[in-house]
């Protein structure tokens, strides 16, 4: 039986190390010509694509449970989905892959603030603690000292990720048990896709794409080397090890692992474009995930867990 937690575990390390790849490869297609917006399409697409053969084994039997989830399924893949990644991938453009991820976590500590304005649950003593954290981690990691320095923009960027992902956090909550979370992913991605699609094509967002070769880890490639890690190891690879290993878990063990994601991405950013955040960047970013896991805490000691249900997506959107 001890193989079993540890099987899970070693599922959601991958998925957070797989999902921390993500900006290290939008990066390189980035400076290559891409837009952001047409790095999320090939990613989100692709994997949409992958996804879908066992998105539609986990739904036999179950069609009437995606219709009645169609309004939700839609949301995930307008905010979760295309709202986050593009504001991710553009935040990359400027900032850090590690300092645009730290800014995307923010978005845990928004979903406190919704849950208080609209729905008046009053965040807990531990919650305050951990968000109060978490907002002294941000000075700390946009460095308002002027030592380091930080882009505007990029940390505009960043704070749009937060909005995306909090509100996949708040989609997440309130989705149906009974939908499959694979189906979810793969519904959610074909949605932003089409949506980000369909508004390039009116010139709205930028469509750019090159063909040619790119620079990965210091060495010229082929674009395809990019495209292949952001749709099948940061995608088909992360949301299915995370499934996996939530399902072994449970949500909320899972989504204390997946905080490691923050670190596996500062680590693969360093590695392979020899980006490292400064001493005062990486102490703010420590409190932020502190601050995270305080509040994630605080939630799992006031609220009960379910009972033999499948979880909802307990990986975050990346």
């Amino acid at each position: 039986m001890q193989s079993r937690p540890t099987a899970g575990a070693a599922l959601a390390l991958l998925s957070a190390v797989t999902f921390a790849t993500s900006g290290t490869f939008a990066r390189s297609l980035i400076e290559a010509g891409w837009s952001a917006e047409a790095a999320v399409v090939a990613r989100v697409g692709v994997a949409a694509l992958v996804l879908a053969i066992p998105a539609l084994l986990s739904l036999r039997g179950r069609w009437h449970v995606l219709r009645s989830n169609s309004g939700a399924v839609v949301m995930f893949g307008l905010l979760g989905v295309a709202l986050a990644q593009v504001c991710f991938f553009n935040a990359v453009r400027y900032l850090p892959v590690g300092i645009a991820l730290l800014l995307e976590y923010l978005g845990i500590i928004l979903v406190v603030g919704w849950m208080w304005l609209r729905h008046g649950q009053r965040p807990r003593r531990l919650t305050v603690a951990g968000s109060a954290a978490a907002l002294c981690g941000l000075a700390f990691v946009l460095d308002l000292t002027g030592t380091a320095g930080f882009h505007p923009v990029g940390v505009v960027w960043g704070l749009g990720a937060a909005f995306g992902l909090a509100g996949y956090f708040v989609l997440a909550g309130r989705v149906d048990p009974r939908l499959p979370s694979v189906a979810m992913a793969s519904g959610g991605m074909a949605v932003g896709a089409a949506v980000l699609l369909l508004v390039g094509l009116t010139g709205l967002l930028p469509l750019r794409a090159t063909f040619g070769e790119v620079t990965f880890a210091g060495h010229r490639t082929t674009w395809l080397l990019p495209i292949v890690g952001l749709t099948l190891v940061a995608a088909v690879i992360a949301y299915l090890a995370g499934i996996a290993g939530t399902r072994i878990l449970g949500p909320r063990l899972s989504s204390f692992v997946g905080l490691t994601e923050v670190l596996f991405a500062v680590l693969i950013a360093w590695l392979f474009l020899d980006e490292l955040p400064t001493a005062w960047q990486l102490f703010g970013g420590a409190l932020i995930v502190a601050g995270v896991a305080l509040v994630r805490l605080d939630e799992l000691r006031g609220t009960p867990a379910p009972a033999n249900l499948e979880p909802a997506l307990a990986t975050t959107s990346r």
